[in-house]
């Protein structure tokens, strides 16, 4: 839901991001595909005036968001609260910016491999409900899932 979710900051000024962010949740917090739909045709009904953008790149995305609706709510909740993925590009993205221009290559892959290490030390959280997601894999995958 990354994506989903980036659509809503590009686009969305500061006032109402909170209240665009609760609209979507229910989108992609939806327990099963038809009550996603219904809760996208409201976010549309709502928002389009303002942000027709974001209930379109939805829609047009629509077939790789729907998947995520297989999943059991454990295994759901695990992949829409891994964030690190997006830490780790705001991070990389950050520290580039800082630096305008390398002179070598080398210089650009030493400060990559820096910003890695130091971004690695703070990876000491669990995932949330890791260990919920855990056993739902174990019981969907059985067979496939290493114990």
């Amino acid at each position: 839901m990354c994506s989903c979710v980036s659509f809503t900051w590009c686009e969305t000024p500061s006032a109402d991001r909170k209240a665009v962010a609760a609209d979507l949740k229910l989108v992609y917090g939806a327990a099963t595909e038809a009550q996603a739909e219904q809760a996208l045709v409201d976010f549309a009904e709502h928002w389009d005036k303002q942000y027709a953008t974001i209930s379109k790149a939805w829609r047009n995305h629509w077939n790789r968001i729907i998947p995520f609706f297989a999943f059991p709510p454990d295994i759901r909740k695990a992949i829409d609260t891994t964030n690190a993925i997006e830490s780790l590009n705001m991070t990389l993205r950050k520290v580039l910016r800082n630096h305008r221009s390398f002179p070598t290559d080398e210089s650009a892959m030493k400060v990559i491999y820096l910003a890695i290490h130091n971004i690695s030390k703070k990876w000491t959280m669990p995932i949330r409900d890791w260990k919920a997601a855990l056993n739902r894999f174990a019981i969907e995958f059985e067979g496939r899932f290493p114990l």
